[in-house]
């Protein structure tokens, strides 16, 4: 496991050029901190804790903590607004946790999608697919990898709540932010649930996709976390709610342009294949508005595009869609309503009652954010 002393250290006033690093350092502490527990059960426990290692630290943006790291300094955390001011160590080990919360979603994503790479690696259900095959295992390979896995991905939802409550917050500061974190896990869950059962049925209605948006994205990526560390600081209302103002424009734009980069992105951006959206059938808003516009000017091309959506069988049956989707104009509709947001969301702080220094510097995460050059 990698040495967390090469980390960066925690201060308030860390570069957030930094953030990345040193969430990977507190996590990494986290990992070894357990690795006896783990032992302590079977060494076969520890072969897959290991492998949600691995996956944990691998890499990533740490796009939750470092907006959840931001909303606390914005709001003052460290210059204590209503008392003395919460240990920055502390808090910043509480909004780490969100990072195993982030690990059990795209294991149990990759599980539901069925896919075979992840960040250019093979998911942790394939992982674990190629051990019981490679081993001679009975029963089959694929069912076991995606038993493994699921329960990799239970162990790191556990583990969030454990790195959260253990971080050392005051209890004062845990109990004021145990609201939005409760009501983020129960967001993430249920827009998981929306977009599997919209694949599912084929319902193409825009409102649909952009409900998942909101609660499998926005609300889990940069909402719900600002409202954290701002509830961590014991922040007013005012802070809140423009916080949360600011966080829902700017994640569900960063979700259009995840949007846009599953069905035309490249590869070695995004570390999944070219088109797996169209391969997974996934409802987005890019999907949802060409087939809306396309009804009214193509209903061939239309059909063909439902039809077609999670059924493709190659390369050129991935170009076809796409070209269908650019003919409809959806990808022009879904920049322009990405700038859209992203200008509402940035309007939303400058008269936000925030630490004047931190208003720039969130305005700055929120722009990369939605251009995806975090």
């Amino acid at each position: 496991m990698a040495d967390s002393a090469k980390y960066p250290a925690i201060e308030p006033g860390m570069s957030p050029r930094d953030v990345p690093a040193a969430v990977t350092g507190a996590l990494t502490d986290f990992f070894d901190a357990r690795s006896a527990m783990v032992a302590d059960i079977d060494e076969e426990f520890s072969h897959v804790i290991g492998a949600l290692a691995d996956f944990t630290l691998q890499g990533g943006k740490r796009v939750r903590p470092a907006f959840a790291w931001a909303g606390w300094l914005g709001a003052g955390g460290d210059r204590g607004p209503n008392s003395t001011p919460e240990d920055a160590d502390a808090v910043f080990r509480s909004v780490c946790a969100l990072e195993f919360i982030q690990a059990c979603a795209l294991i149990h994503d990759d599980i539901i999608d069925a896919s075979d790479t992840r960040r250019g690696k093979p998911t942790v259900h394939k992982v674990f697919e190629a051990r019981h095959r490679d081993n001679g295992w009975r029963g089959d390979s694929a069912h076991y990898g995606r038993s493994v896995a699921i329960l990799a991905g239970d162990v790191a939802l556990a583990w969030a709540d454990d790195m959260f409550h253990g971080s050392g917050l005051s209890d004062a500061a845990r109990n004021r932010a145990r609201e939005p974190w409760w009501h983020m896990r129960t967001e993430v869950l249920g827009g998981q649930l929306l977009d599997i059962t919209a694949e599912s049925s084929g319902d193409s209605r825009v409102g649909v996709a952009e409900k998942v948006n909101r609660f499998k994205t926005a609300a889990y990526t940069i909402e719900r976390p600002l409202h954290i560390g701002a509830a961590i600081a014991g922040a007013g209302e005012d802070v809140i709610a423009a916080y949360r103002e600011f966080g829902r424009d700017i994640g569900i734009a960063f979700q259009l342009r995840d949007d846009q980069l599953g069905v035309f992105g490249d590869p070695e951006v995004t570390g999944k294949p070219a088109g797996d959206d169209l391969r997974e059938g996934k409802r987005t808003v890019l999907v949802a508005t060409a087939l809306e516009r396309l009804r009214a000017t193509d209903p061939d091309g239309a059909h063909y595009l439902d039809e077609k959506l999670g059924r493709v069988e190659g390369p050129d049956d991935i170009a076809e869609l796409r070209d269908l989707i650019r003919a409809s104009g959806a990808d022009e509709l879904l920049e322009i309503e990405i700038d859209r947001l992203t200008r509402l969301g940035l309007a939303s702080l400058e008269s936000a009652p925030i630490v004047e220094e931190q208003r720039e510097r969130l305005a700055d995460m929120g722009r990369r954010a939605t251009a995806r050059t975090w």
